[in-house]
């Protein structure tokens, strides 16, 4: 019974019946070629036999291994290497079709290589997730055909391997990177100067432009003719914390990804960042309830908690309930601390509501909100509008994107700090503004 499951008619041996097909009908009009198209039918079947033995005569001639990493980084490529091995003693056709995790939706995979005898060939592959979670890949399949190309041999590996999709590691080794290396530029993060105001003393240093005046040294000043500033260490272990709003407002996708999964990626990057600084990072989210809260600490595995937590975390179908939110800050964080709130508002009227709240947590700490623009309203705005349809579709998207910006005056109005960017551009946004609070002294 498996001899038969693993056995296909190879596309060629279609051909070959077609000809033979074709020959016994034109021997209708040239009996000569009935002879012969009898002839190519025995000669066919020995063709099959023969190519049924030497492709089922090996019991393993190929091996094939599938190579999964422990887990995938969220919205980013990642490569799964596949190695297979000729056994036979000719070359051979290998057709691999691996059987993807259903969330990728994609049942089109193919590959085909030629083998030679006892040749091992490597190749690979890249799938780019866009949800958190286990996904489980099927067989591997191998399909064999030898020179003749009668029929195929199945061979399979690796059946039900799982693997878990975790917020984008990548992401966050790539910003890491380019913090240690001093080369955030390139990704458009700001170069900020960073003084120091603690009372830990640093260095005496010349003046430069821009400097605090607060700051000059007198007496190294008289010494040497010049003037000359004191310079102070950062105050460091600032308590920072990420707040999630797991709300209907961010089940919203661009490009294939949730709002809330772009915000978890922000959070991991910049709470390895801050940890990276010095300051201790922590997470809170929220919905009707507060779902998660993982007080801010400097530990050196403080990360995985906080990348296991962003792994559970989903969104609901419900408003969230910012008046719990302030609640549970007030008695949770009684330190003063930097407060990052990924959220939406795409009405100035839905802020309105949330603001007294917003408010109330900003006397307490230092709170940036943070909200997305709308990107498929671009293509909208940017087109010439030639009816009156065009017209109506153009000056709708454009009240939304001016309402956007209404709403980040609103919140500068109130003493509260709004960033508006686009999904792609989060994690650049929000790490330049922690840096800017820290340059600045804010925390």
């Amino acid at each position: 019974m498996n001899l038969i499951k693993n056995t296909y008619i190879h596309q060629r041996f279609f051909v070959y019946i077609s000809i033979i097909a074709v020959t016994f009908l034109v021997s209708f009009w040239f009996p000569f070629l009935y002879s012969i198209a009898w002839f190519m039918s025995t000669f066919l079947a020995v063709l099959f036999i023969s190519d049924f033995y030497v492709l089922f005569n090996l019991k393993k001639g190929v091996v094939a291994r599938r190579i999964l990493s422990e887990k995938f980084s969220n919205s980013d490529k990642n490569p799964i290497p596949i190695t297979i091995k000729n056994n036979y003693f000719f070359k051979i056709e290998a057709k691999v079709i691996d059987e993807l995790p259903v969330q990728f939706q994609k049942r089109d995979f193919e590959y085909i290589v030629v083998l030679k005898p006892s040749e091992v060939y490597d190749f690979e592959y890249n799938v780019t997730p866009v949800e958190r979670g286990e996904y489980l890949f099927g067989k591997l399949n191998i399909y064999v055909s030898s020179p003749l190309k009668i029929i195929s041999r199945r061979f399979k590996f690796q059946d039900n391997q799982s693997v878990a999709v975790y917020p984008s590691y990548i992401q966050m080794k790539k910003y890491e990177f380019l913090a240690m290396s001093n080369r955030l530029t390139e990704f458009g993060l700001k170069k900020i100067r960073r003084i120091g105001h603690t009372l830990e003393f640093e260095q005496i240093k010349n003046y430069i432009s821009g400097d605090d005046v607060r700051t000059i040294n007198w007496k190294a000043t008289a010494k040497r003719s010049q003037l000359m500033v004191n310079q102070y260490q950062d105050e460091k272990s600032q308590p920072i914390y990420s707040i999630i709003d797991l709300g209907r407002v961010m089940k919203m996708p661009f490009e294939a990804l949730k709002l809330l999964d772009y915000a978890i990626n922000s959070t991991l990057a910049f709470s390895n960042i801050a940890l990276r600084k010095n300051d201790k990072a922590g997470l809170l989210t929220f919905a009707k309830k507060v779902d998660t809260i993982v007080a801010a600490s400097n530990k050196k595995t403080h990360l995985n908690t906080i990348n296991e937590a962003l792994y559970k975390i989903t969104t609901t179908y419900t408003d969230a309930d910012f008046g719990y939110l302030y609640a549970v800050i007030k008695r949770k964080i009684t330190q003063r601390s930097l407060l990052i709130l990924y959220t939406n508002f795409e009405h100035i009227s839905s802020l309105k509501r949330q603001l007294p709240f917003l408010q109330a947590i900003a006397k307490q700490h230092l709170l940036v909100v943070v909200f997305f623009e709308n990107t498929e309203l671009d293509e909208l705005i940017q087109n010439n509008a030639e009816d009156l349809q065009a017209i109506y579709h153009k000056t709708i998207a454009e009240k939304f994107a001016y309402e956007k910006r209404l709403i980040v005056k609103e919140l500068e109005s109130k003493g509260i700090y709004g960033i508006l960017t686009k999904p792609k551009n989060l994690t650049v946004n929000v790490v330049n503004k922690y840096l800017e609070f820290k340059a600045k002294g804010f925390i």
